[in-house]
């Protein structure tokens, strides 16, 4: 199965600040990273919890490493690597990736927020920085789905401080946006994907609905744009690309052993 992007998804990319790719994994693909997800205790009992402006918990497991993780085959997989080396034309670096988890009922919510809004206190200069999330479960607006704010990466980066227990973007800045971008509700099927910018606006209600709402989220940071410090994620070191077929055969291999 591969994936390229387009002049079309590049514009559209360039112009919005995310894309929107379905099907990103196929069938075969999905089921095994839920299968995968859902049985990885020993990184289950690690995560930890964010809260909300009003005290609802969010869950993340954040990895900086890739090692031999079951998720490593798709944060190296070819069809995510070079379609963001082409939508950030450069090439591209594991920066980390995390799986989110917004549990029915109880799944707080994820503040308005650009990416680079704190990532660039880890030394990034440039916000040449992107992230693509691939759905495990199926993402509505009823359990919390991504929202974004469509050419909201054109504004620079705004503002952040604390909102709750989280970095959040300066609230008159973003309703002062709100009134002027479209939000978009990115509603996904498990093995849809959003590529996003490191300055796009975004954020996710809490998730009232009786389903969960995981997501991994694979973020890439640009060759150029080498942190001039070190800080908990990594600086740049090549990034081993992988054939896709491995994917599947790497998550079975985890699951089997």
């Amino acid at each position: 199965m591969g994936f390229a992007v387009t002049p079309q998804q590049q514009r559209q990319f360039n112009e919005d600040g995310y894309l929107v790719v379905p099907n990103l994994l196929d069938e075969r693909e999905t089921d095994l990273l839920m299968k995968v997800a859902k049985s990885d205790r020993a990184s289950l009992e690690g995560a930890y919890a964010k809260k909300d402006a009003s005290g609802g918990e969010s869950r993340l497991i954040v990895h900086n490493e890739l090692d031999h993780s079951p998720y490593a085959a798709i944060v190296r997989s070819e069809r995510i690597v070079l379609a963001m080396q082409s939508l950030l034309d450069d090439e591209v670096y594991h920066y980390h990736h995390k799986m989110m988890l917004k549990e029915p009922l109880i799944g707080g919510a994820w503040e308005w927020h650009q990416d680079y809004g704190y990532w660039y206190d880890n030394g990034c200069l440039y916000p040449d920085m992107a992230s693509c999330l691939v759905a495990v479960d199926r993402a509505t607006q009823e359990n919390g789905c991504l929202q974004v704010v469509r050419g909201s990466h054109k504004l620079g980066r705004l503002e952040h401080g604390q909102t709750g227990g989280q970095t959040g973007a300066n609230l008159e800045r973003v309703t002062a946006v709100l009134q002027r971008l479209e939000l978009v509700y990115c509603e996904l099927s498990p093995g849809d994907a959003i590529f996003f910018h490191g300055n796009t606006l975004h954020r996710s209600d809490q998730n009232k609905s009786q389903n969960s709402r995981w997501s991994l989220i694979c973020c890439y940071n640009t060759r150029h744009n080498d942190p001039y410090f070190e800080s908990k994620h990594p600086n740049y070191e090549p990034l081993e690309i992988w054939n896709d077929r491995r994917i599947a055969e790497h998550l079975e291999s985890y699951l089997s052993e």
